[in-house]
């Protein structure tokens, strides 16, 4: 099925910012262990799987909140039929409001002591939650996460991925003390995440319309607020790449990404926290580049321009605010921001000219924006992942 291309809007309107949750007063200690959110909305094709993926894991300590955003197709009679049969589902039927804002309700709902996620497409893995549980329990983290395949049912395909770096997985870190944990894909879906901090640190959703890179600010405000956390090479979830009506395959929603980095910054802003106040800061600034380039490989190549345009306006604001701590960004790091506030369209030419996946590509494009001391600075950042 062809994309659908959307019209870019270069001056978005200013979102507002994360709402503050009145979250239910509930006794920890007589709360089920886990409270696991299922955002639904038009799933039917995937929503039996899925749901049957969650009810059949052997750890069975959990309540599922299943969350349909108004839905039209047959999604809520599903997700009724797994209420009927298992005292552990409960269903929440709601108007339409997006992805957000229902993720939202469920979290001011939840009564476990953890809170995971399962995206109504995607389907666990036999014993995820199990192996969520026993870590995060046996470390008393904030947070527990796993790992995910890339799942195609054609095929079917099913591709696990290895994204931590192997000094990180298997022990309790501070994510403050390893920056290297923010430039992780959100995935908020392969983990599990204590309550209490959550309530503590006034962490919830963005609420823009649609389901569009809402996990970014939520997982960035749970690693700034992690005193303990835990990453193992494990699959959680298998992530379906074959759903045509996902966000993930949607070019129209690229600046929706702005809104998420922008509600980070205010969010920090809001934060007393003068131990990692510099390293969060740099965080959100090279979080939020690598998520700009992302986009700019990704989107129709007719729209590219105005995008890398607005990206350079945008860093040059935020240099003149004084928003960007250059001493902090390592040397490649800023060289691609220096690069893109002073000739967009010259570093637009050479990324989509040279760059590419390859090792080889991407050293040439070091090469061709910095010469031999941007390359040398590009393989001291990958070596420091």
């Amino acid at each position: 099925m062809a994309e659908d291309v959307l019209e870019l809007d270069t001056t978005p309107e200013e979102s507002e910012p994360a709402v503050e949750l009145d979250y239910e007063d509930v006794d920890y200690i007589e709360a089920p262990a886990v409270t696991i959110l299922v955002p639904i909305y038009n799933v039917e094709r995937f929503l039996h799987q899925c749901l049957s993926s969650l009810q059949n894991q052997s750890y069975v300590d959990f309540e599922a909140l299943l969350l349909n955003d108004g839905s039209t197709d047959s999604s809520s009679e599903i997700a009724h039929e797994f209420e009927a049969k298992d005292p552990r589902f409960r269903v929440i039927d709601k108007p339409n409001s997006g992805y957000g804002a229902t993720l939202n309700i469920g979290l001011s709902q939840a009564k476990g002591t953890y809170v995971g996620f399962l995206e109504s497409d995607d389907i666990m893995f036999p014993g995820a939650l199990e192996r969520l549980m026993t870590v995060v329990e046996a470390y008393d983290a904030d947070i527990a996460r796993g790992t995910y395949s890339l799942y195609w049912s054609k095929g079917p395909r099913d591709i696990v991925q290895h994204p931590y770096a192997e000094d990180i997985i298997n022990r309790s870190i501070d994510p403050r003390d390893e920056p290297r944990v923010f430039l992780y894909k959100s995935a908020i879906w392969c983990g599990v995440f204590k309550r209490e901090m959550l309530v503590n640190n006034a962490i919830s959703f963005l609420e823009t319309p649609g389901a569009s890179y809402q996990d970014t600010s939520f997982a960035f405000k749970t690693y700034a607020s992690a005193k303990s956390a835990v990453f193992f090479d494990e699959p959680i979830i298998h992530y379906r790449q074959d759903n045509e009506a996902s966000s993930v395959r949607s070019r129209g929603k690229v600046y929706a990404v702005r809104k998420e980095f922008d509600e980070i910054d205010r969010w920090l802003a809001r934060r007393d926290d003068q131990t990692h106040a510099r390293t969060l800061r740099r965080a959100s600034v090279v979080a939020r580049l690598n998520a700009y380039l992302w986009n700019v490989d990704r989107i129709a190549p007719e729209y590219r321009k105005e995008f890398i345009r607005s990206i350079s306006l945008e860093f040059s604001k935020m240099d003149d605010a004084g928003r960007i701590d250059w001493d902090a960004l390592d040397s490649w790091r800023a060289l691609n921001i220096r690069k893109i506030i002073d000739d967009p369209d010259h570093y637009l030419r050479l990324r989509e000219s040279v760059h590419g996946e390859s090792a080889l590509s991407k050293a040439a494009f070091s090469l061709e924006l910095g010469g031999v001391g941007a390359l040398m600075g590009a393989l001291r950042e990958r070596r420091a992942r």
